[in-house]
């Protein structure tokens, strides 16, 4: 506290502070604010300097803005200026408030008066100043107000004379303006008082607008003047230019109207508004009204002066123009009923003959009442005359032609009663035409007489005008009514009665019209009908005429009764069409019906039992096919041959329907081969029947021996007898059935039924018995070939044991050669004894050669039945992936999205048994030593990429971490198989990921030492070990060996859970052995497993191959042996097909990173197609993009097109849809796909939205990585970009689609050699979906014919394994024809062992497919040849 006091008291102001402040002070006081303190003190002097320096800042901005507005407002006249002093408070800002106060009032009051200046400008009189105002500017309000009171009291007179002269018609009205001289000079003293007092400039204005309140326009405001007051003073002189160009355009119009009579004229006053437009338009409206009433005056009296009353004033008029305007109507009121008056006498007297009529016209006078006295006159004149004249007529009328008229007359009526006596005279002749005309039309009928009577006049003219008329009006009726009876018998109803008629013709008229409009409904009623159920095929409808009866009405129910007979008929066989769509044949069409119906109906119902008895022909093939595979897979795996008996009896017997069965095998007798009874079904409890019955012995014997099947009708009674718990039976029909493998008999299978055996049942077991042989013979051979298996390892330990007794004989010897010489009788016989010894080890050896050569002949048959076996499932397979991808692409988008669902999941279980199929022919190959081996250099590096870009997919989608290690010192690259052994490395990884669910799964590549090598792996180089281990389930000790077994997995929980055949182990290490090489495990359960396959880098016998360029193939008894020629490629010159290599495809993938996901599974299937996706397919060379952004994918697209593209849509930014954009514009890639990968579904708006972006071009949604895969070998094995229908989503709304067919192919003839009808069904539908036309023939001999018959046939597709003829033959047959050597013949079989493709080619064919057919693959064989 105390430091602080002290620095107070130092920083205290001098005398020379306060002496500046003291000058400060005085210059302020003085008015000079540019004064200022130093502050650069401290303390109170500082503060008291920011204070004062502050105040003069203050001071100033309110001068300055005091002073500016002072200037804008007294001096620029610039309005609405206020002073604005930031951060004044007190007095000060009062005064601010008080100058802002005072320029806002002036403001205010000035632009009030301004503004009601500008509207008496405009002519709006009805504004006045209302500002508060006081002092002298309220007097100038008051002024200015009292200015616009008069001119509107000015305009309220000029308005009420335009309107009484305008408007009224009262004429003569003046304007009257009270007190011009004084309310006017008031009103510009007041304004010069008010200009007085504010400006010279207010003075100004009131002098002028005191001039114009005078009437005087010629004055102008002159005076000099700025900002609003500007603008007054232009809108002021604006104003008195128009109320000068006003009066001298009303002065015009009232000259030329009033004056001059020049009317039509109207006042054009150019920029007017309000009033003063409203006073112009009051002006013209008054000319424009006096103009349009005098006019129609005038047009009125011109038609009285032309005779014309039939015209009025009918113009709007007041006043006395509507004086002027009734006086004239009533005047053509007059005029017409004095006219009307006239011409009624007129009439009366000379047409109508009521004499004695006299005018009268009520209100007329002077010489309308002369005129009128005039006519009276002349009609009691007339009348009397007339009278005279009637009374004769009247005589004549009556038949008295002896009266004449004796009146006096003169001029022309007496020369009238010369003529009627004249006439009198000559109605006789009159009498004689009327009564001629009469008879002519009404009795004769004769239309269109007319009476001729000459020197007629007046009435008689008249009478026999009307003859005639009657005459002509008779004559147009009748004509007119035959008319349209004759169009209505014509069929033309469109015509009616249309002449005037009364009275009877009237409603004969009637009646003829309304019988025209009932046959013209009545034909509309059955013109609809016959439409509807004719044209528009809408049946059921009724014609419903109305009011009809009789005639009509019977024809009307006849029409109905058609429709309704047509309908119920053709809805008849439409229920059966429908019904025969739906899959129901037991429906006909029991309708009746005649004629050309009644063969329809005929015809239907022929069709309708056609396809039933076709369907039920299919469905016993189908039936045949499916028993046959199931009791020959049933047959599988058993060694015994009464199990195997009983399990056929079991089966077969309920099969075919029957209740006995019994089955012999072949065995050598004594004397002869017997059938020994080692099965049965239903078999009597009877000691009687023999259980061995030698060859040609009964009916069982008989079928032995002719090896041929024996059928019986119709058993003779006590034959046999089949019973039951509940009674016995006898059967009626009886099959032996010979069991035959080639040519040997194996056993004869009897059976009975109480029914005979239907034809289907025959042909099952006409086809039964050749499987049943294989199995049979199979099982025999395999039986004899373990007989002599247990014989040759007995005399093989014999062999061992003669062996050793020899060795110590000789041994024996050796220590008795002293002995030697004494026991030579003895060594003699020894001597023969090892001779014969010997004699029996060379026995046994070529008995053993024997037993090898039966076991080599076991295995043939063993290789032979997998053949069949594959041919036989690969051949219904074919039909069932071709149908289900087929209806999975749903290319006629008709199928509901759960039956394409249920599509693509028959093709996927289909896939998934052919896999297992390939898997099993694997395994056979391995085990008969025929897989080949081709050597080649395989990249490391290249192999890790394969197993990077396979599987990093699969273990993303499930989570698990995935590594792949090279260890230092690992080779660059191996001298082995590449596709064998990735393979290898695709099960043992597909094994780790699939048994893992948690955790990783790593492969490691490392070079081993020796010590670490297991036995069996071929030394003399570098080993490398390929270790994958995962975190999986385990495997438990006891199972490490048995896993490694064909169809052995871990145990049944492991297969229950994960599935699997258990091949895969198995195939791997033979594969492994196949390579050198061997595969390990070492596993802990719970913990995961380590599966390590040892591999040589290089083998000897390798390089010398891999130099030759040749292929390594496994003999039959597993020695290795090396050709000159690869494997599987045929001798000879090969077709352009086979040796032509195909253009590389270009994938694009458009994702977030260089080198992503889609781009690792991309490689992957690029991997696939590079090799060959199949055994004997052509590689398929893939050139993969990475771009990364829409933009460098736009760029990849723009330099070389692509075959297709896969599109990352969770790419940010929107880049998926810009790159959907960039690709609209470009039309030349509008058949590129894109496959945009999403992984999750897609919102369907969203899906929407990007379909609309892509402009109609091939787009599919995937979210699974594996489908995804699938997609992209798909489009990358098409021929063209875009020749893959697009993928028909669950979900996705269904829009028909055009089928995309190649022009090159359409029309042209494909013949297709099939015995299986399902084959022919698919293939079939293949081509004809491309636009190809199909011929069918069921082997070779009739594939032959038809090719004779069908010269336009451009392509066989020719099955190999078919009766009678198979594909070989018929291919040979067909090249020795000269003119079919060039014919394209594509080999189709389900037998994929190896040779089949090399046999197929041998025999003529131009290429080769394996069933199951891939269509894509299909079409792109048939387009190559078509095309070639």
């Amino acid at each position: 506290m105390t430091s602080k006091r002290t620095e107070v008291v130092e920083s205290a102001p001098g005398d020379q502070e306060l002496r500046q402040l003291l000058a400060g002070l005085t210059a302020v006081r003085d008015g000079d604010f540019g004064i200022r303190l130093p502050e650069e003190g401290e303390g109170l002097v500082r503060d008291i300097a920011t204070v004062f320096n502050g105040m003069v800042d203050q001071l100033s901005v309110f001068t300055s803005e005091v002073t500016r507005v002072a200037r804008e407002v007294g001096t620029e006249g610039t309005l609405g200026g206020q002073a604005e002093v930031p951060g004044v408070s007190g007095t000060w800002a009062d005064l601010t408030d008080s100058v802002n106060a005072m320029a806002g009032n002036l403001t205010t009051q000035v632009r009030d008066i301004a503004q009601v200046a500008t509207a008496v400008a405009k002519g709006d009189l009805s504004q006045k100043i209302d500002v508060p105002a006081r002092g002298e500017i309220l007097q100038l309000k008051e002024t200015v107000n009292t200015m616009v009171d008069q001119l509107s009291a000015f305009a309220d007179e000029v308005t009420r004379v335009a309107r009484e002269v305008g408007t009224e018609g009262r004429l003569g009205g003046q304007a009257q303006v009270g007190g011009v001289a004084g309310v006017w000079r008031d009103l510009t003293d007041s304004v010069n008082f008010m200009a007085g007092n504010l400006t010279a400039q207010v003075r100004n204005i009131a002098q002028v607008t005191t001039a114009v309140a005078q009437g005087d326009l010629s004055q102008k405001i002159t005076v000099d003047a700025r900002g609003e007051i500007l603008e007054l003073k232009n809108t002021i002189n604006t104003m008195v230019d128009q109320l000068s160009a006003f009066g001298d355009e009303v002065t015009r119009v009232a000259r030329e109207v009033g004056t001059e009579g020049r009317l039509g004229g109207q006042a054009d006053v150019k920029g007017v508004k309000g009033t003063w437009r409203d006073l112009t338009d009051s002006v013209n409206f008054m000319a424009g009204n006096l103009t349009a009433q005098v006019r129609n005056v005038a047009q009125v009296a011109t038609a009285v002066a032309q005779g014309d009353l039939s015209q009025k004033i009918t113009v709007d008029a007041r006043g006395e123009i509507l004086e002027l305007k009734n006086t004239i109507n009533t005047m053509v009121d007059q005029l017409s009923a004095f006219a009307d008056e006239v011409t009624r006498v007129a009439r009366e007297v000379g047409t109508a003959g009521n004499l004695g009529g006299q005018a009268t016209v009520r209100g007329v006078s002077g010489t309308w009442k002369d005129l009128t006295d005039n006519v009276n006159v002349m009609a009691s004149n007339l009348t009397g005359q007339v009278r005279s004249i009637a009374q004769v007529a009247t005589a004549v009328a009556r038949g008295d032609l002896s009266q004449k008229i004796t009146v006096e007359a003169k001029g022309e009526v007496a020369a009238l009663a010369d003529v009627i006596n004249t006439m009198v005279d000559t109605l006789s002749a009159f009498a004689d035409e009327v009564t001629r005309v009469a008879r002519e039309v009404g009795t004769e009928g004769r239309l269109g007489g007319q009476a001729h009577v000459p020197n007629v006049a007046g009435t008689w003219k008249d009478l026999t005008d009307n003859v005639n008329s009657m005459a002509n009006n008779l004559t147009g009726q009748v004509r007119n009514i035959a008319l349209v009876t004759t169009a209505v018998a014509k069929g033309d109803l469109s015509k009616k009665i249309d002449v005037d008629a009364r009275g009877e013709i009237l409603e004969l008229k009637t009646t003829i019209n309304t019988m025209v409009d009932q046959l013209s409904a009545f034909a509309d009623e059955v013109t609809r009908v016959a439409r509807e159920v004719g044209t528009e095929g809408r049946l059921g409808g009724q014609a419903e005429v109305e009011g009809v009866s009789g005639t009509w009405k019977r024809l009307t129910e006849n029409v109905n009764e058609l429709a309704g007979n047509l309908t119920r008929q053709v809805r008849a066989i439409a229920e059966v069409a429908s019904a025969v769509a739906e899959g129901d044949l037991t429906r006909s069409i029991t309708v009746e019906a005649s004629g050309e119906v009644a063969e329809l109906k005929d015809n239907i119902n022929s069709m309708v039992e056609s396809l039933r008895d076709t369907t039920q022909a299919n469905q016993e093939q189908d039936w045949l096919k499916t028993n046959l595979a199931r009791i020959a897979g049933l047959m599988q795996g058993h060694r015994d041959l009464p199990v195997v008996a009983e399990l056929i009896m079991d089966e077969l017997v309920p099969l075919v329907a029957a209740q006995y069965g019994a089955f012999y095998l072949a065995e050598d007798g004594e004397s002869r081969p017997e059938l020994r009874l080692v099965g049965a079904y239903g078999y009597p409890d009877d000691d009687r029947r023999p259980t061995r019955i030698p060859f040609g012995r009964s009916l069982v014997g008989q079928a032995a021996r002719s090896r041929r099947t024996i059928v019986v009708d119709e058993l003779p009674a006590g034959y046999v007898t089949i019973s039951s718990g509940l009674g016995q039976v006898e059967p009626s029909a009886l099959v032996l059935l010979p069991i035959v493998f080639e040519g040997q008999v194996l056993g004869v299978i009897e059976l009975a039924s109480v029914t005979a055996f239907t034809e289907i049942h025959m042909d099952f077991l006409e086809q039964l018995r050749e499987t049943i042989g294989v199995n049979v013979n199979t099982i025999v051979a395999n039986a004899r070939t373990d007989e002599l298996l247990d014989e040759s390892q007995r005399l093989t330990a014999e062999l061992q044991a003669r062996s050793a007794e020899l060795q110590s004989q000789q041994e024996e010897l050796q220590r008795s050669n002293a002995e030697l010489e004494e026991k030579a009788s003895l060594l003699v016989a020894q001597n023969r004894d090892i001779e014969a010894k010997n004699l029996q080890i060379e026995q046994a050896r070529q008995e053993l050669e024997a037993r090898a050569q039966q076991l080599s002949l076991a295995s043939k048959y063993k290789s032979e039945f997998l053949a069949n076996m594959s041919h036989e499932l690969r051949t219904p397979l074919n039909s069932l992936l071709i149908l289900a991808q087929l209806l999975a692409q749903n290319p006629s988008r008709n199928l509901t999205p759960k039956q394409v669902e249920y599509a693509g999941i028959i093709h996927s279980a289909g896939s998934d048994l052919l896999q297992l199929i390939n898997d099993i022919l694997d395994l056979s190959k391995v085990e008969a030593g025929k897989m080949d081996i081709s050597p080649e250099r395989v990249s490391l590096k290249q192999l890790i990429d394969y197993v990077e870009a396979t599987f990093r997919p699969l273990t993303t989608q499930k989570s698990l971490d995935f590594e792949v290690r090279t260890a230092p010192g690992a080779p660059a690259d191996l001298l082995t198989d590449d596709s064998r052994l990735r393979q290898i490395l695709r099960n043992l990884l597909s094994n780790a990921v699939k048994f893992t669910e948690q955790g990783g799964v790593e492969l490691i590549v490392e070079p081993v030492g020796d010590d670490e090598v297991p036995a069996g792996v071929i030394r003399g180089g570098t080993i490398v070990a390929f270790r994958v281990k995962d975190t999986g389930i385990g495997i438990s000790e006891q199972h490490l060996e048995s896993i490694f077994g064909a169809f052995q997995q871990a145990d049944g929980t492991t297969s229950r859970k994960y599935g699997g055949t258990g091949l895969g182990l198995s195939i791997t290490k033979e594969i492994a052995h196949l390579l050198g090489g061997a595969v390990t495990v070492d596993s802990t359960p719970g913990h995961g497993s380590t599966f390590t396959l040892y591999l040589p880098v290089a083998r000897r016998d390798f390089e010398e191959l891999h130099a030759g360029g040749r292929v390594l193939e496994r003999s039959g008894d597993g020695a290795e042996s090396a050709d000159s020629a690869p494997a599987g490629i045929p001798v000879g010159p090969l077709p352009v097909s086979v040796a032509a290599r195909p253009r590389p495809r270009r994938l694009l993938v458009v994702e977030e990173r260089p080198r992503g996901l889609l781009t690792l599974v991309s490689e992957s299937v690029a991997a696939d197609l590079s090799r060959g996706r199949d055994e004997g397919a052509m590689p398929l060379p893939v050139d993969l993009v990475t771009a990364v952004g829409a933009q460098e994918a736009a760029g990849a697209l723009a330099a070389e097109p692509c075959h297709c593209v896969v599109l990352d849509l969770t790419m940010p930014g929107g880049e998926a849809s810009r790159f959907l954009e960039a690709l609209e514009g470009d039309s030349a890639l509008a058949s590129v796909p894109v496959l945009v990968h999403t992984g999750h579904r897609v919102e369907l708006a969203q899906e929407e939205t990007l379909r609309a972006r892509a402009a109609g071009r091939p787009l599919e949604f995937l979210s699974s990585l594996d489908e995804l895969r699938e997609r992209i070998t798909l489009h990358l094995s098409a021929e063209e970009p875009g020749d893959v229908l697009a993928l028909v989503r669950a979900d996705e709304p269904h829009h028909i689609a055009p089928e995309v067919v190649d022009d090159a192919v359409v029309g042209r003839t494909v013949l297709v050699v099939d015995d299986d009808a399902r084959n022919l069904y698919a293939l079939s539908g293949i081509l004809e979906l491309h636009g190809l036309r199909v011929l069918h023939a069921e082997n070779g001999r009739e594939g032959i014919e038809t090719l004779r018959n069908n010269p336009e046939i451009a392509l066989v597709l020719m099955d190999v394994m078919m009766p009678e003829m198979d594909g070989y033959t018929a291919t040979a047959e067909i090249r020795k024809l000269p003119e079919y050597a060039e014919l394209p013949i594509v080999a189709v079989t389900a037998k994929a062992m190896p040779g089949d493709r090399e046999k197929s080619l041998a025999s003529g064919a131009s290429d080769y497919v394996t069933k199951p057919v891939d269509t894509h693959d299909l079409m792109s064989c048939v387009r190559r040849w078509l095309t070639a």
